[in-house]
């Protein structure tokens, strides 16, 4: 049966960090991104009641960001701030094609610390307060060992509360030690979640076999109830009560990308917020489509307000 998450308030959890893009001339523009703050702040855009849950340090770029994602509409009351800690960095250089490389600098941000004794009940309670928390595989690369337990502790908590859980495969193996700690909490977090969307580029890092229909058995081996499939052409396949079906991008939408940064975070946006809408899922997908095609077409994470699609 298909996750119910008509009407819900989301919590996103995961990291927003400080964003320096390459321009022609040589010179860094600076900004800011990450997965999941992606999708928060699209999906604010799109109307969805959303909080954002992270932390950030005690500096200038960290009001700055809390400034911002409130002017987006975005809740900030679940933002920890910790003094004395600075934001992540990344750095991104674009290739003609418009792929991505990054450079990272986050080892010692304060997200890492979210799971530490003075702010663990805080973040529990953020998770467990929200009807639908969403989280990526970059989410939980951010802890390892006890902090990574307890998360997944406090999402079986919340969910046993009622809140639903939505899980973007999201794999970037340089957040990870090895492959098999990746693959077993990712195996861990699909029998967690209620709705996934999973990529089959990630599924072949992961699992060496990225075909739509090992992807499919992952899910249904750990007992997804809803499953996004995002193909490796223009599309995705979707699986709630039905058969899977596949949904094309349509060929209006199939765009030249000029930046391809936060195309899956803009489909979770569009995805997420028809289904809290009540739509089926392959109307969803469909909205998913429409949001990620025009970001693609505009340099950085976040498109203007203005080119936001009707």
């Amino acid at each position: 049966m298909q996750a119910d998450l008509t009407g819900r308030r989301v919590a996103c959890f995961g990291e927003c960090m400080l964003e320096m893009r390459t321009r022609p001339d040589g010179l860094l523009s600076r900004g800011f991104g990450g997965d999941t703050l992606n999708t928060a702040l699209y999906l604010a855009r799109l109307g969805a009641a959303v909080d954002y849950v992270t932390a950030l340090g005690g500096d200038d770029f960290s009001a700055e960001m809390l400034r911002a994602w409130e002017e987006e509409g975005i809740g900030t009351g679940q933002v920890r701030r910790i003094p004395g800690s600075l934001p992540g960095l990344y750095v991104i250089e674009t290739d003609p094609s418009g792929e991505r490389r990054f450079l990272y600098w986050r080892d010692a941000a304060p997200v890492r610390r979210l799971f530490d004794p003075p702010h663990r009940a805080a973040t529990e309670g953020a998770l467990a307060g929200a009807g639908l928390v969403y989280l990526s595989g970059i989410s939980l690369s951010l802890f390892a060992g006890t902090a990574r337990e307890a998360l997944f502790a406090a999402l079986e908590r919340a969910r046993t509360g009622g809140a639903r859980i939505a899980f973007d495969t999201n794999f970037r193996p340089r957040g990870w030690p090895d492959l098999a700690e990746a693959r077993e909490a990712y195996d861990r977090m699909a029998g967690l979640s209620d709705v996934v969307l999973a990529g089959c580029e990630d599924w072949a890092a992961l699992a060496g076999d990225g075909s739509p229909d090992a992807v499919l058995a992952w899910l249904d081996g750990a007992g997804v109830a809803e499953a996004v499939v995002k193909l490796a052409e223009p599309g995705c396949l979707v699986r709630g009560d039905d058969p899977a079906e596949a949904v094309p991008v349509p060929v209006p939408e199939r765009v030249s990308p000029i930046d391809t940064t936060a195309a899956g975070d803009s489909f979770a946006a569009g995805y997420l917020a028809a289904r809290l809408r009540g739509e089926a899922p392959a109307a969803a997908a469909r909205a998913g489509h429409r949001l990620a095609a025009v970001v693609i077409t505009h340099p950085g994470a976040i498109i203007p307000r203005e080119a936001m699609p009707g």
